[in-house]
């Protein structure tokens, strides 16, 4: 059964967000999904046990709290089977688990998210997987790039904290016609903005710990697959033996209601900021994909419906020092890792592990997560940075 039995595709994305996940009827009329807390599932008899012909078998395997989740994410993506993990970084590691062997060559874009990163020059490296990466700018595409041993192209949209862009339909089908897997991190746009599946990846990845929570208290990540690679990603998660939490999945389902109406405001403020720092002689670029301005801009007009909260600056000049002096000044904007919760948020970005798309010469990168605050607080704020910079003579 859809979760969103009572709304059609043609319905706003804001009334299929707050009527999915669940169908009410189905619990006595409660309009949010029960949290079930299960191991153990009992079944009628010898027979339906032998042959698993039971909606539910095992707490591991999902119960109806996690299945609201999957299928509402389903409904969302396009896919044709979702697995939930605790953490989006375990979202972005299962995948490449999943389709990678030892011997096998896998691409992946440069301006990854670095945890990711890590684990592809760790894990992957000693379980004998060849790891590259490529510039997400690359001039060709990443044609010549493919070997008969590449087994996944991995990509993330924009990329991680420097938001380039990238032409995501050429690069799947160049993976597809390679015999590769496309997998792409989607958690800047979730799939209100933009969706992977469309344009022909086969895995969407995202950390729910940002738009869809919404609320910085719950952490999980989501993969979505095609039919085809489904089977294979559910076998992986199921052998490994990890799922989501029940309550976890329940602040999700609940984070989910207001997506659409919060992304809007973190789109609108985030814009307009952005739009404003431009104008800043402290500022020598601003790295936000929905700006005219940008070097991507093109790129993410022709796929994306809309941008995020999150997008970052370079300060002029300086080093470490007076990028410290304006963050330290800072009194709405936290300093703190994570982001697509209310509240905004400012870290110094670590670019030190790209070995192509390498870090600005202009100046250290801010990055911005622009939380639900009133804009011109916000603005304030950042004023205050800048003086601060200007007092210590930075």
């Amino acid at each position: 059964m859809s979760t969103f039995k009572n709304t059609p595709a043609t319905d706003g994305i804001n009334t299929r967000l707050s009527h999915g996940g669940g169908d009410p009827h189905a619990y006595h009329g409660f309009i949010n999904t029960p949290v079930v807390h299960a191991s153990t599932v009992l079944f009628p008899n010898t027979d339906t046990m032998r042959r698993r012909a039971h909606s539910y078998r095992y707490g591991l395997w999902g119960t109806p709290t996690t299945k609201a989740l999957e299928e509402t994410l389903d409904d969302l993506e396009g896919s044709a089977g979702t697995i939930l993990l605790p953490s989006g970084l375990a979202a972005c590691t299962f995948p490449l688990l999943a389709f990678l062997s030892s011997g096998d060559h896998a691409l992946i874009v440069d301006s990854v998210y670095g945890p990711t990163r890590r684990f592809a020059d760790t894990v992957l490296r000693r379980m004998g997987i060849d790891v590259e990466y490529f510039h997400p700018g690359r001039d060709g595409g990443i044609g010549p790039l493919m070997r008969p041993q590449t087994k996944v192209v991995f990509l993330e949209a924009p990329g991680s904290n420097t938001f380039e862009m990238i032409d995501v339909a050429a690069a799947a089908a160049v993976a597809k016609a390679g015999g590769a897997v496309t997998m792409l991190d989607n958690t800047w746009a979730t799939p209100l903005f933009f969706r992977p599946l469309d344009h022909g990846v086969d895995l969407s990845i995202h950390a729910l710990t940002k738009y869809p929570g919404g609320h910085s208290d719950v952490m999980m990540g989501s993969v979505s697959a095609t039919a085809e690679t489904f089977p294979r990603l559910r076998d992986t998660q199921m052998t490994i033996g990890v799922n989501a939490a029940p309550d976890d999945t329940y602040l999700i389902l609940r984070g989910l209601k207001t997506m659409g109406i919060r992304l809007a405001r973190h789109e609108e403020t985030a814009l307009a900021l952005a739009e404003w720092l431009e104008t800043r002689d402290e500022v020598a670029g601003v790295l936000h994909p929905a700006l005219p301005s940008f070097d991507g801009h093109d790129l993410w007009k022709r796929q994306f419906k809309g941008s995020s909260g999150l997008f970052s600056i370079v300060l002029r000049g300086g080093g470490v020092r007076e990028a410290s002096v304006f963050l330290d000044s800072l009194r709405l904007f936290g300093l703190g890792y994570s982001w697509g919760g209310f509240e905004s948020l400012a870290v110094l970005a670590d670019l030190s592990d790209r070995t192509l798309a390498t870090a600005s010469p202009e100046g250290q990168v801010i990055r911005l997560q622009i939380g639900l605050e009133d804009r011109a607080d916000l603005q304030r704020d950042l004023e205050t940075g800048f003086a601060a910079m200007a007092a210590a003579g930075a």
